[in-house]
């Protein structure tokens, strides 16, 4: 049971981590918001001092907010990931606290996308070696494993927002696409989807990976997927770090059965930027290192800056949840200026709407909805203002409830 979180806008604190763009700072001060920015990911132990008494939290991809961190975050109403993946909170946990994730699904898609498409040209033309032998005075001209990529089959592993934009692309550049997804998927142009992984990994001359993070997906690329891959052929990867088995692509790399490799995520990065990073694949001619770039341009960081805060201005201030990752989707229009909104997150277990409209049967209410998933019911009610003090504490008192909450 839990007691009101609510509180006026000048006092609602927003903690924003590793440099969100400002376009997100500037929105939340418009609200009237106390906003504190770091520039920088945050230790567990860092970050379960600072989450105290904070109501929002924004993150990018190197923070993590683990159970031990959501112990300690006692005002905390929603959770942001200002980038795609989510695979760096406790979902969970944040869940099981009555906590909404919200994060920015396709607004980085379309510089991950051309990001893949440089790297394909870069790896067809050796572009790597040859820019670094130029540096290096070397002077070595040379068309030997060069290929122009028209005419080329792209194979795509994930065709989700990213995936479905390279295919796009990669078909405006004369490429032909397959790609693999576990859903069935509407293909784009003359693109066309294959039964299996196997499939897209015996045809592909590059394989592109743009999968989640998931059980599934945990090592989905290692040394019996490359022996299966076209000899000469190319792999790149912007999904997760965990998707590929380095020590194996390496081997599949220094053997000459693959001639590139483009990754951009590793199965563990730096917290910050650093001098003296490692990894197996260095110093291995036609393999493009990137450090995580993906997303990571000024356009796609203003718009995820711009559609993330603007889901975490929607929830704080009408209780909306549309685009979480871990919460029932809800958005109830305000029905009523003379009514107050009522927010509670309960564990979903018979009995509780029952209980709940027993409490409401004798008031005025003007708008109600609720919606559920696996493990809690979202409920947002609109009741009469002088009832509503009573109807929140009545509420907050049931057995099932996570957190009541009084937001206007």
């Amino acid at each position: 049971m839990s007691q009101s979180t609510s509180f006026p806008k000048t006092k609602i604190k927003i903690l924003l981590l590793e440099n969100v763009d400002q376009v997100a700072v500037q929105a939340f001060r418009n609200e009237g918001f106390q906003v504190e920015e770091i520039k920088h990911a945050l230790t567990e132990e860092e970050f379960k001092v600072k989450v105290k008494g904070v109501h929002a939290v924004g993150i990018r991809s190197k923070s993590k907010l683990t159970e031990a961190v959501l112990a300690e975050a006692n005002r905390l109403l929603c959770i942001a990931a200002f980038c795609i993946g989510t695979d760096q909170i406790d979902l969970k946990a944040a869940e099981k606290h009555g906590v909404p994730v919200f994060n920015s699904p396709f607004s980085n898609s379309r510089s991950v996308a051309e990001l893949m498409i440089c790297e394909i040209l870069t790896l067809s033309r050796k572009l790597g070696d040859q820019i670094q032998g130029m540096h290096n005075g070397h002077w070595t001209k040379s068309a030997k494993d060069c290929h122009e990529i028209r005419g080329k089959t792209l194979g795509i592993v994930g065709y989700g927002h990213i995936g479905s934009q390279l295919s796009v692309l990669a078909e405006s550049m004369g490429m032909h696409v397959i790609f693999y997804d576990i859903i069935n998927q509407l293909p784009l142009g003359n693109s066309k989807q294959m039964p299996t992984l196997e499939a897209v990994l015996t045809k592909a001359d590059f394989v592109t990976l743009h999968v989640p993070k998931t059980e599934q997906t945990h090592m989905m690329i290692g040394a019996r997927q490359l022996s299966l891959m076209k000899k000469g052929s190319y792999l790149l990867n912007a999904s997760r770090g965990t998707v590929v088995d380095l020590v194996a692509l390496k081997h599949a790399l220094t053997t000459g059965h693959l001639l590139g490799a483009a990754i951009d995520v590793y199965p563990t990065e730096p917290e910050a930027n650093c001098k003296d990073w490692t990894c197996d694949l260095q110093g291995l001619p036609n393999v493009i290192l990137t450090p995580h770039i993906g997303g990571s341009t000024e356009e796609a960081q203003l718009a995820i800056g711009r559609e993330v805060s603007e889901k975490m201005i929607k929830f704080i201030n009408a209780g909306c949840t549309t685009g979480s990752v871990n919460f029932p989707a809800l958005e109830l229009p305000v029905s009523s200026p003379v009514s107050h909104r009522i927010l509670n997150i309960h564990h979903n277990v018979p009995g509780v709407l029952k209980s709940i409209n027993g409490i409401l049967g004798e008031i005025n209410v003007s708008g109600q909805i609720l919606r559920t998933s696996d493990s809690i019911g979202y409920l947002v009610v609109d009741v009469e203002k002088e009832a509503s003090a009573e109807v929140q504490r009545s509420i907050s008192e049931l057995p099932s409830s996570i957190k009541t909450r009084i937001l206007f």
